[in-house]
């Protein structure tokens, strides 16, 4: 039943005291509940990746900042499908997709990937995006406990948001979180270099990033730091 996926979600939360309430707790219980080799939440706004708010360890960040790098993998289709996104298998899928993200995923030791939308009604925040050292699908039970936790991924950011001053990131999120500043930094100066919009010049330091094989992130330092300029 829902009710008592949850209400083993929320306990496994409240073990942790003080820390259950950080986002670093909240992945990893998504890890722990669904039983997975790891987790991360990517927020989003728009059709734009706005930055990781937790991940369990080294592969799952790599997972989010290679997303963010490249606009595509789980997270992002189930953000702007508002679908569950299943990959049981990157290294040998039914179905190719990810041409950029796949390789380097599997590289990082990911073999299965999950997107969950993390939604609250009509309200969409970004996704829940699981992953597995070991190629294979989800149980029943391993899906159905990470929709619950999907939600509740949902309630806690809403939650914790409300609590913000208006216009602000609250600080629980922005603590534990990756939401590359430095890359919006970037963008403001290229679109000055470039007299282009925002969007376009995130458009430009993504294609830059993958044309040279680099994290979208490493390249807005440069920039950021004039080493780099666009025009």
């Amino acid at each position: 039943m829902p009710g008592d996926r949850r209400a083993r979600i929320q306990a496994a939360l409240a073990a942790g005291g003080d820390v259950g309430r950080s986002s670093a707790r909240l992945c990893e219980v998504c890890a722990e509940v669904v039983g997975v080799s790891g987790a991360g939440v990517m927020l989003m706004s728009g059709d734009v990746p706005q930055g990781s708010l937790c991940t369990t360890d080294a592969v799952s960040a790599l997972i989010e900042e290679l997303q963010y790098t490249l606009g595509e993998g789980p997270c992002v289709d189930a953000y702007q499908t508002d679908r569950v996104v299943l990959e049981p298998d990157l290294a040998d899928p039914d179905t190719p997709r990810w041409l950029a993200f796949r390789p380097k995923a599997v590289a990082a030791g990911a073999r299965a990937v999950f997107g969950f939308p993390v939604r609250l009604g009509a309200v969409r925040l970004g996704a829940l995006n699981l992953y597995d050292e070991r190629p294979g699908s989800l149980s029943d039970d391993q899906h159905a406990d990470a929709l619950v936790m999907a939600d509740v991924v949902a309630q806690w950011v809403l939650d914790v948001q409300a609590e913000a001053p208006p216009g602000a990131l609250a600080g629980q999120l922005e603590a534990g979180g990756e939401f590359y500043f430095v890359v919006h930094n970037a963008a403001g100066v290229v679109s000055v270099q470039l007299g282009c919009t925002i969007t376009e010049a995130l458009i430009r330091l993504r294609a830059y990033a993958f044309s040279n094989d680099r994290l979208i992130c490493d390249v807005a330092k440069d920039v950021v730091a004039r080493t780099l300029r666009f025009d």
